[in-house]
């Protein structure tokens, strides 16, 4: 439930209450205002006929007698049980009596006061709040939903623009409303940190550009040295170690553009002519399933790192067998590495993307890995605007068909 609709429908809440307690309160009010008017007017007609009672009662006098001069005053003399009294039996008339000494003894007279005045008025009141307060209600509801959206349009601008600011254009900032409000100094706030983080990251490129000359010149002439003098168990070794050290730091390079969101150089691609040129380099036995014209949109320097991490991983874990599938389906590019090796346990399968994450049968049987292999290539699926994940028998990357590379979402 978003902002706006809490927002009305709290609104409209607190107003349903606060209108149902005055009318509640407007209705017991006028209610009892009224009923104490009648029950003054039944009192006032008690006392106005009091001298007339007194002359028209003689000592004979029946049980019961109504005033002519007055239909709503009647004389009751002591002998008169009051049951007999019809007045007291409704709930039309407001009724008030007094005890009046006469000739014939005590007499009560009776007065009344209609109440019909009373509830007309009510009545009317009731039909005015009846269909009034709803239609209040739908009233407040919609200047709080239109008022509520007008005050967050510029929270949804901000949001909307922040959104599509990646780090391939990182100098867009978002609008500045001129309400000078909380939101305003949003908007400001917001704009100061993307100042920073594009600081950040053009610092962070620059890092990546003279870490990458530096660590790869000194590597490369080491290496030449060591493959130009005489071959000894020494020498040797070190050239393997120095392979080690020169693919991780091309991994960590590597790495380190990715997560930098630099922009791909994309072309139109076909996924299963790449999986088949990497997946038969020299010293490689690899089956190959290869649909025609799997093509998407991306950059071939990527994929092909992705295909030959995958590659390598399969290898390296299988007993016998490694099969590479490309195929279309359901819209998407499907690549498939497959081996016959152990495979991963299912609790394993999230955490083997995790970076520097070797499992335990891995460090046993690969002892030249990093644990960088299958998180790069993830990063590079999701570059690409795929997925790669873990399936019995191997792994699987998905790819959108025929579409340009999307804005890098960095991994989570």
């Amino acid at each position: 439930m978003n902002v706006r609709l809490r927002a009305t429908i709290a609104a409209t809440i607190v107003v349903a209450v606060a209108l149902g307690i005055a009318a509640a309160v407007l209705v017991s009010s006028l209610k009892g205002s009224l009923e104490r008017s009648a029950n003054a007017e039944a009192a006032r007609k008690v006392v106005s006929a009091v001298p007339m009672a007194v002359e028209a009662v003689p000592a004979q006098q029946a049980t019961l007698t109504t005033l002519t001069t007055d239909p709503d005053v009647q004389l009751v003399n002591a002998a008169t049980t009051r049951a007999a009294i019809p007045w007291q039996a409704t709930d039309d008339f407001a009724v008030a009596t007094m005890d009046v000494s006469t000739k014939a003894g005590t007499i009560t007279v009776w007065g009344r006061a209609s109440l019909a005045g009373a509830e007309e008025a009510l009545a009317t009141l009731n039909g005015l709040l009846l269909p009034g307060v709803p239609l209040l209600l739908a009233v407040v509801a919609g200047m709080t939903w239109f008022s509520v959206g007008r005050a967050l349009a510029p929270v949804a601008a901000i949001r909307t623009k922040v959104a599509d600011i990646t780090a391939r254009d990182l100098h867009q900032r978002v609008p500045v409303p001129d309400s000078g409000d909380e939101i305003a100094r949003l908007a400001t706030t917001v704009n100061g940190t993307l100042d920073r983080l594009e600081r950040a990251v053009e610092r962070h490129k620059r890092f990546v550009a003279d870490a990458a000359h530096e660590l790869r010149s000194p590597i490369a002439t080491l290496r030449a040295r060591l493959e130009l003098a005489a071959p000894t168990s020494d020498t040797t070794e070190a050239l393997a170690d120095l392979e080690r050290l020169q693919a991780l730091a091309g991994d960590l390079l590597l790495l380190a553009r990715l997560d930098a969101g630099e922009p791909l150089r994309a072309e139109e691609l076909d996924l299963g002519q790449i999986a088949a040129e990497e997946s038969l380099r020299p010293g490689k036995s690899v089956l190959l399933d290869i649909s025609p014209d799997v093509v998407i949109s991306g950059s071939r320097g990527h994929l092909t790192r992705l295909v030959v991490n995958l590659v390598d991983n399969a290898v390296r874990h299988a007993a016998t067998t490694v099969e590479v599938r490309v195929y279309e389906k359901d819209g998407q590019a499907v690549l498939e590495v497959l081996d016959d090796g152990p495979g991963i346990p299912e609790e394993h399968r999230e955490a083997v993307f995790d970076r520097f994450t070797r499992l335990d049968e891995a460090r046993a049987r690969d002892a030249g890995g990093a644990g960088l292999g299958l998180p790069i290539a993830r990063d590079i699926a999701i570059l690409h605007g795929g997925t790669l994940a873990v399936q019995d028998g191997g792994l699987v990357a998905r790819f959108p068909m025929n579409r340009t590379a999307p804005a890098y979402v960095k991994p989570q």
